[in-house]
C-alpha cells in the first residue's frame, strides 16, 4: 500500500499553527477550529498520539481491499449494474451504474483515483444511490489497458501517463449525460466526485460548462502533480468555475501541504466562489476508507458534508 499510517511516541503539539502534521490523528474528542480560509478540526486526546505518513505525491489511493466506509442501508437502492458508455470519439468505456429507490433529482459521476473502476469505487456509486442520487462511476483506460482487470495486478502507472485530457473530459461528459437520460434516472442536478487524480478532475468539472450544480474532491490536487506538469491544474481554472466546491483533506497528507489548501481557497474566494474545505488532522491521503478505522469519525463527518452539500445544492 503506498498511503500507510504509523504510531509513534513523539507528543504532538496542540498549539493552532498551519502544519497540520502537528495534531494528532484521534477524531475522539474534536472541535471546530477556524484558520483562514479553512474549517479544520483539532483534536482533544493527548494520549493518544500518533502520526500517518506516506510518500510525497504518491497518487495511489486505494488497496485491492479498500472499501468505501459507509453502511449499505437496505432497500435504499433500486439497483445496480455494470455496463459501458461511449464516449465521443467513439470509444466504449467501463462504467458502473446504481439507481435511486427514492431518488431526489441529484446525481453524482464518480471519478476514481488512477487506478481506475475499481470495486470501491462501484460499492460507493451504491451508496449514493441509497441516499437518493442516482450515480455513476467510470473508467479512464478503455483506449490504453489491453484488460478490464483493475486488481492489483494492474499496472495503472504505466496506464495514466497515456490519458489525455480531452478523452478524459469527453469520458466525464458521457458520464453526465447518461444521468440525465431517462435510463439514468433523469437527474435535474448532476455532481461530481473525485479522489486524488480524479479529485482534480472533479475541480475542474467546476469549468467543464457542462452545468453542474456542484463538485466535490478527496484529497485532490488543487495545484496539480508535479508528476505530470502538462495535466491541467484546478486552481489555473478557478476564475471559470460555475458553482460550488466541496474540498476534503488529509492533515498529514505530505503530497497536499497547508499552504497549497490554502492557496486554492484564496484563489476561490477571490473569484468568487463558493468554496468549504476541510482538513483533517492527522489524518492520510486515504482516509476515507473502511480499513482506516482510526479514522472512522473523520470519515463520517466527511460522508456528512458530501449529502449536506448535494442536498443544498440539488434543485427542488
Amino acid at each position: 500500500m503506498m498511503c500507510i499510517s504509523q504510531s509513534t511516541n513523539r507528543r504532538p503539539s496542540f498549539i493552532a499553527s498551519s502544519r497540520r502534521d502537528d495534531v494528532p490523528l484521534s477524531a475522539r474528542g474534536w472541535r471546530d477550529y477556524i484558520v483562514p480560509g479553512v474549517r479544520v478540526k483539532l483534536s482533544g486526546r493527548p494520549d493518544r498520539p500518533s502520526v500517518a505518513i506516506r510518500n510525497k505525491e504518491d497518487p495511489m489511493c486505494v488497496d485491492n481491499d479498500s472499501r468505501p466506509p459507509i453502511a449499505p442501508i437496505a432497500g435504499g437502492s433500486a439497483g445496480s449494474r455494470d455496463f459501458r458508455l461511449t464516449s465521443a470519439d467513439g470509444t466504449r468505456f467501463m462504467a458502473h451504474a446504481a439507481r435511486a429507490g427514492k431518488p431526489t433529482g441529484a446525481g453524482m459521476v464518480v471519478i476514481p483515483d488512477v487506478r481506475g473502476l475499481h470495486p470501491y469505487y462501484k460499492e460507493l456509486a451504491d451508496r449514493f444511490a441509497e441516499v437518493g442520487v442516482d450515480a455513476v462511476a467510470i473508467d479512464f483506460f478503455a483506449r490504453t489497458a489491453q484488460s478490464d482487470d483493475r486488481s492489483d495486478s494492474f499496472d495503472f502507472m504505466s496506464q495514466v501517463p497515456q490519458t489525455k485530457p480531452d478523452a478524459l473530459q469527453a469520458d466525464i461528459a458521457a458520464a453526465v449525460a447518461h444521468l440525465r437520460s431517462k435510463d439514468g434516472g433523469e437527474a435535474r442536478s448532476i455532481f461530481s466526485v473525485g479522489f486524488c487524480f480524479g479529485g482534480a478532475l472533479s475541480y475542474l468539472q467546476a469549468a467543464s460548462g457542462l452545468g453542474y450544480a456542484g463538485v466535490i474532491g478527496f484529497y485532490g490536487w488543487p495545484l496539480g502533480l508535479s508528476r505530470w506538469p502538462d495535466r491541467p491544474k484546478p486552481i489555473d481554472a478557478v476564475s471559470r468555475y460555475k458553482c460550488g466546491v466541496l474540498s476534503l483533506f488529509g492533515g498529514a497528507d505530505q503530497g497536499i501541504p497547508q499552504t497549497a489548501v490554502d492557496e486554492f481557497d484564496a484563489a476561490c474566494r477571490k473569484a468568487g466562489v463558493k468554496h468549504d474545505s476541510t482538513v483533517y488532522p492527522g489524518a492520510p491521503h486515504s482516509f476515507f476508507d473502511r480499513k482506516q478505522t482510526e479514522f472512522a469519525e473523520a470519515s463520517a463527518d466527511a460522508w456528512r458534508r458530501v449529502q449536506a452539500f448535494v442536498r443544498q445544492n440539488t434543485k427542488g
